[in-house]
């Protein structure tokens, strides 16, 4: 049984048992922390059982590192909706867990330990991160910010009734470029450094390029179901 999963947990608690010693970060942002400890701990390990795998690998350790992050960025949004949160550190934490995206990638391709499992981990932490974001951008923006977040997710659920939206996209670096944008912009947005108008309109851009990029995407498997 393969440990990394119980040291996330663990180093999850200690993150946000630290956050709340060091910033005004309430019980209920504490608590958010360690729920989603247990949920992401809970959540590796099954993973690994179905994979029959022993351990998460050098990469997957780094996208655990990530994941614990956001685990801090979460406990921060949710104390939010009870009192203010240091902007500056969750964009500072925020921009840390996105930076890591470009390092376990490097490292699964350099080490040849690219999994599926480790690519679907990736990607469910940076959708998560997204999510999390654009909850605490709506707080000053407006509701419309969540859909930025909610897109991947309802994404998911159409493909349960649509199949063919389950096949395999082809590489598209504009396609990363308008996921990558969506991070960053959210991340300018929250960190309170620039004026309401400006973080709506850099916002509202990085919604529009989302919106592009999924119509084209479904466009593509639509015309590619057969």
């Amino acid at each position: 049984m393969a440990v990394e999963p119980f040291v996330a947990v663990v180093a999850q608690l200690v993150l946000v048992t630290v956050l709340a010693t060091v910033t005004p970060l309430g019980f209920e942002g504490w608590l958010a922390g360690a729920t989603y400890a247990v949920v992401l701990g809970g959540m590796v390990t099954t993973a690994l059982f179905r994979a029959d795998a022993t351990s998460v690998g050098a990469a997957n350790r780094v996208t655990l590192a990530r994941a614990a992050l956001v685990g801090s960025v979460t406990a921060l949004v949710v104390d939010s909706f009870w009192r203010p949160v240091p902007l500056l550190l969750l964009a500072v934490i925020a921009t840390v867990a996105l930076v890591g995206d470009a390092i376990d990638g490097q490292i699964a391709r350099r080490t040849g330990s690219a999994t599926p499992l480790g690519a679907r981990f990736d990607m469910e932490v940076d959708a998560f991160l997204i999510l999390i974001l654009s909850v605490f951008v709506a707080h000053s923006l407006g509701p419309w910010v969540l859909l930025i977040g909610a897109m991947r997710y309802v994404f998911v659920a159409a493909s349960w009734a649509l199949p063919w939206l389950n096949k395999a996209l082809p590489h598209s670096m504009a396609r990363k470029t308008v996921a990558a944008m969506q991070g960053i912009i959210l991340v300018a947005a929250a960190s309170g450094l620039f004026p309401v108008w400006t973080s709506s309109l850099i916002t509202a851009v990085a919604l529009g390029a989302l919106l592009w990029s999924f119509s084209r995407d479904v466009r593509w498997l639509y015309r590619s179901r057969a």
